[in-house]
């Protein structure tokens, strides 16, 4: 298939995800603020962190989906079809025994956890315990899951990915209409409503995909004992590397409760929302992206994988200074008219976790191009070993008296790290030039930066605090952002492509 078309196809579902992505965005801002009024701070809180115990057992979930995904592309890219058949069932054999383990773990040293160290009001402890189990059911739901997912975003299916996931924040938004009605316990209703969920959407994805992949139908249940050793070895590796994420997402969760207590959960727990969002609709991109970066390796089109890795990580930085500039500015404004009633520490911790993912976005699809190589051993020890460092080091910060928004900074500090060790070990595995990634990406990427802040700032800076003038700011860093990226912000060949294009519409 010639690269025009599989350009064509990559901004056909991008479009469709940012179709998606628009609609979830909408839909979610309000819920998260209906759901915070229905349940309150505490009970907001709790269900942030006591489903975080969850979601740190999820690292092995996501590092098997990662694999699925890899070995599917490798497969596709070679259009071996008796393979593609083999990977599936053996992925979904793994996913059984992850399941399982994850069930294990869980109802052992996570319910112990949850009911001897976590920082909970002892009169909301029998809620917790029926969230914590509500939370273990679903995560065991979406680990079933993974295969199917990957699978669709390995074909490059995104209409049917985006669709389904349309279906999935409706029937959340009937949730909340449930939540406001309901005379029952609204934390252990909402945690039923969100498994329940789950459920159906496992089983939307299940039939979708046996009527449409062949591999997905003919399910071979005795496993192919080396692909088996193959993806066990690449995902143990990156069951590692997804430890450094976790520990700076629920692993912090539960340091700050620890000190803290419930209610700096929920301030975390809206930030975290705010930069979901942000994050998806780079997320968005590099699903489009990801499949193709590991097609190119397969089919060994270097050249052409280089100039996807580098056009990709110019556009993912992008993306986020698009949506997290004007919303670090103007924080205060947005999260009073969405919020209302904004607990304490939201406006810091929203504007520090939006820079981190920032200062992140940059580096994001140089992971795909390492796992498309299949040797992570050595990058993802190193990467994890750096960010070991984050929580000890925040909770010496908490312990010395300092407030929970020091976890931010010390994160800042190991992320700008980790940034130099990932350029450095991908470029060299792939044979990319690490003076062109500087060059095109970091260089562009801050100049572009730095140019287009310079309107916003003056405007967030002389004028006053009132919903106008936070309009003001946030047209102008998007239009400032957008123009400047354009302009400045790619190769000379791929602007004029990219000019072309726009202003001939073909």
């Amino acid at each position: 298939m010639s690269r025009n078309a599989d350009n064509q196809r990559i901004a056909k579902n991008t479009l469709l995800l940012y179709f998606r992505m628009l609609f979830t965005m909408a839909v979610s801002l309000y819920t998260s603020r209906v759901v915070l009024n229905a349940l309150g701070v505490e009970d907001f809180g709790i269900y942030n962190v006591v489903g975080g115990i969850v979601v740190m057992l999820s690292f092995l979930n996501g590092a098997m989906a990662g694999a699925t995904q890899r070995f599917l592309n490798i497969e596709l890219g070679r259009k071996d079809e008796k393979q593609l058949k083999k990977v599936f069932s053996t992925s979904l054999i793994i996913h059984i025994g992850v399941s399982i383990v994850v069930l294990l773990l869980a109802e052992t040293i996570g319910l112990w956890f949850l009911n001897t160290c976590m920082n909970i009001s002892e009169n909301r402890m029998h809620a917790a315990n029926w969230v914590y189990q509500y939370s273990v059911a679903a995560f065991i739901v979406s680990v079933i899951s993974v295969p199917y997912n990957a699978t669709i975003i390995a074909h490059e299916k995104m209409s049917a990915f985006a669709y389904i996931s349309i279906l999935e924040v409706i029937l959340k938004l009937a949730i909340v209409f449930i939540l406001i009605v309901a005379p029952f316990d609204k934390l252990i209703l909402y945690a039923f409503l969100i498994f329940l969920v789950g459920v159906i959407i496992r089983v939307v994805y299940g039939i979708y995909c046996k009527r449409h992949f062949l591999e997905c139908k003919l399910i071979d249940w005795r496993p192919d004992k080396p692909l088996l050793k193959d993806m066990l070895s690449f995902s143990s590796w990156t069951i590692v590397g997804s430890l450094g994420y976790i520990f700076h997402t629920q692993g912090i969760a539960i340091i700050m409760n620890l000190f803290f207590g419930a209610t700096v959960n929920a301030a975390q727990g809206i930030a975290n929302q705010v930069n979901s969002v942000v994050k998806g609709f780079v997320s968005n991109f590099l699903q489009t992206l990801n499949p193709q970066v590991v097609k190119t390796y397969a089919a060994n089109e270097m050249n052409a994988m280089h100039k996807l890795v580098l056009r990709g990580c110019q556009i993912s930085f992008y993306l986020v200074a698009f949506f997290a500039i004007p919303l670090m500015l103007e924080a205060p404004m947005i999260l009073k008219i969405w919020l209302r009633e904004v607990p304490e520490y939201t406006i810091i911790f929203v504007r520090l976790v939006l820079l981190l993912s920032l200062c992140d976005s940059f580096t994001t699809l140089l992971g795909t191009a390492k796992g498309a190589t299949g040797k992570i051993k050595i990058y993802q020890m190193t990467l994890t070993a750096i960010g070991l460092f984050h929580l000890p080091f925040s909770a010496l910060f908490f312990y010395l008296g300092y407030p929970p928004y020091y976890a931010m900074y010390v994160y800042l500090v190991i992320i700008l790290i980790l940034q130099l060790f990932r350029i450095f070990f991908v470029c060299n595995s792939i044979g990319l030039s690490k003076k062109l990634f500087f060059k095109q990406v970091v260089l562009r990427c801050g100049f572009v930066l730095v140019i287009s802040m310079c309107l916003p700032l003056y405007i967030h800076y002389i004028g006053t605090q009132s919903l106008g003038n936070s309009f003001l700011v946030g047209i102008s860093s998007m239009i400032s952002i957008a123009i400047m990226a354009l302009l400045l912000g790619f190769a000379k060949d791929d602007r004029s492509k990219l000019l072309y294009k726009i202003f001939n519409k073909r």
